[in-house]
């Protein structure tokens, strides 16, 4: 009996061990926080975030160092997903204590975020890189250093004379909204391929255009 219990005290110990030792994945989407800006350009990131919150049922119900945080399991890794409440600019001063609190390297950090550069309906993975001008990336970097992996949505240029700033900060137009549904669920598997595969090759399996297909 006395050997029965050690063996399942021991069994605890050891799962519990493997729990606190598991490899975690921080899944980041940007945005500005508020009702207002929920159906922003600037915003599709915080709405892939709620997809893959949703498709898994993680519940983004705890605040904590400035973000709005789940925890879960997606492609059988232990992932925390977070939409930074500081507004975009700031997203750097979430991100970059998340990470250390959660021990999670650079490498398995993903950030997913609007681009101006891009048509609507593409996705572009790449394993690091600069800020291209987005102040999200920007302040994040400042935190992290940018040898970190990123998803960029495009959202497409403004018209005519529009300054960008404007630009993102206006909710997308009807007639783009069934393609931004399709680009969602595009980066919903883009994810899953990141964490079951690697960026490699996500890169090579998701990045393209919806336009062309």
């Amino acid at each position: 009996m006395h050997h029965l219990l050690n063996l399942l005290q021991r069994k605890k110990s050891d799962d519990k061990e493997s729990v606190v030792n598991e490899e975690r994945f921080l899944i980041v989407g940007l945005g500005n926080p508020g009702r207002k800006y929920e159906k922003n350009r600037h915003n599709v990131g915080f709405m892939a975030v709620d997809q893959l919150a949703a498709q898994h049922g993680i519940t983004l119900g705890k605040v904590q160092n400035k973000a709005l945080t789940g925890n879960g399991r997606i492609a059988n890794q232990s992932v925390i997903l977070a939409k930074p409440q500081t507004f975009m600019n700031d997203s750097g001063s979430a991100v970059g204590p998340l990470a250390f609190y959660y021990k999670v390297p650079t490498a398995n950090v993903l950030v997913i975020y609007d681009e101006l550069d891009l048509p609507l309906g593409t996705l572009r993975l790449r394993e690091k890189g600069g800020a291209g001008g987005h102040n999200g990336m920007k302040s994040i970097i400042n935190h992290l250093g940018n040898d970190f992996p990123r998803m960029r949505l495009g959202i497409g240029r403004p018209p005519g004379q529009m300054p960008p700033a404007a630009y993102v900060l206006q909710d997308f137009s009807q007639s783009d909204w069934p393609l931004v549904a399709e680009i969602l669920a595009e980066a919903v598997d883009a994810v899953h391929t990141f964490l079951s595969e690697g960026i490699q090759l996500a890169m090579s399996r998701h990045n393209g255009s919806l336009e062309n297909t």
